[in-house]
């Protein structure tokens, strides 16, 4: 098979950190607030509007906060975890990296004496089914590193006693998530809309809340994952004062992808493309018997990291992944670490489905040189 004539435009494909949106370009920031206090008037409004825009185009539910945290993912996962669970059982799912992360954040860290672990190999989900609403529970919505996801809400009690704590940083924005059972919600900028790296965000619902204002850990607390004072929850943090001092770069980078989601259509649009880059390389599974999903069911197969096995020793995979990018046709597809030899596409809303479209005859061209 000769090479493909057509290349993708952007061959950005990595999940994290993830391709721009269409038509970036750093001279279009709003870069007023550089070289200012994070705590200035123009500062705070920025930090505040970043907050806002988020819950506004979320379509988050009355009385929800969100606020901007330190750490990525990480530090908002690891902040409400520190901060709210103990009084309560809990529940934790994991089946691949991240969630297995958090699982043994709650293992050997915090030490939880009352701990159900309910895990899956790559490819497949815990019986959600053993969820006890009486139990907080703690899992991600997407498995970015398995391409498997929570097929929806259902599983999740709207009477329930406990709280969910949601990781979905590879879901928000591209996925079309139930607010109403969702307590705790953790996502990073540099994931579904392509944003800049090290902060967090938190999205708290009232009952997250109440929570934090009726129990103190026993363990100790650093100061970044402190979010009450004298009992109440430090409200300045859900209106753009920060714990920590943040990027004021970064922060103009994600007030301009807030606007082109908005532009866009909203979560809906953004779910569409996904979905439409996922019908792309689903089309090519079909046809090509040498090319598989990880997850192992249609219903639980995500449509932003999308996770491929292929018939190939695990150092062909890796080889055709290197020939990929020497080509200039795909960065950074090769498999997570941790998680089976193969491919992860990120199909996120800021990558083009044209240039999935273009990628997949460079995909079958790269299994012939491996193959041969």
């Amino acid at each position: 098979m000769d090479k493909p004539a057509v290349r993708p435009r952007v061959p950005h494909f990595s999940s994290g950190p993830c391709a721009k949106r269409p038509g970036y370009d750093l001279a279009n920031l709003d870069v007023s607030a550089l070289g200012r206090s994070h705590r200035s008037a123009l500062g705070k409004k920025l930090l505040g509007l970043a907050c806002s825009e988020t819950a506004r185009i979320l379509g988050l539910p009355e009385g929800f906060r969100v606020g901007i945290v330190p750490a990525s993912d990480t530090g908002a996962m690891e902040m409400a975890m520190w901060s709210l669970l103990g009084p309560r059982g809990v529940d934790v799912l994991g089946w691949e990296t991240f969630g297995l992360t958090w699982v043994k954040d709650l293992k050997d860290q915090l030490k939880l004496s009352d701990l159900n672990v309910y895990t899956a190999p790559y490819g497949a989900l815990p019986d959600l089914s053993q969820v006890d609403s009486a139990r907080d529970v703690v899992f991600a919505w997407n498995g970015t590193t398995s391409g498997v996801c929570v097929p929806d809400g259902e599983w999740i009690a709207a009477d329930r006693q406990g709280l969910t704590l949601c990781d979905a940083t590879s879901a928000a924005f591209s996925m079309d998530l139930p607010w109403d059972k969702l307590d705790v919600t953790t996502f990073s900028w540099q994931k579904a809309l392509g944003g800049e790296g090290a902060h967090g965000m938190l999205v708290l619902s009232p009952r997250a809340v109440e929570r934090l204002e009726s129990y103190t850990p026993p363990w100790p607390m650093p100061k970044i994952f402190r979010m009450t004072s004298g009992g109440k929850l430090m409200e300045s943090i859900f209106v753009g004062d920060v714990i920590n001092t943040p990027s004021m770069l970064c922060v103009a980078d994600y007030l301009d992808a807030l606007a082109w989601a908005d532009q866009l259509g909203g979560v809906p649009a953004l779910i569409a493309r996904s979905r439409a880059s996922l019908k792309v390389i689903e089309d090519f599974v079909a046809t090509h018997p040498w090319a598989h999903f990880l997850a192992q069911t249609e219903a639980t197969r995500s449509w932003t990291s999308v996770c491929l096995t292929l018939d190939l020793p695990d150092d062909k995979v890796k080889q055709l992944a290197k020939l990929l990018e020497a080509e200039g046709v795909a960065y950074d597809i090769n498999a997570y670490k941790d998680a089976p030899a193969g491919l992860r596409i990120w199909c996120g809303a800021t990558v083009d489905p044209a240039d999935v479209a273009a990628l997949m005859p460079w995909v079958e061209w790269a299994y012939g040189q491996m193959a041969a």
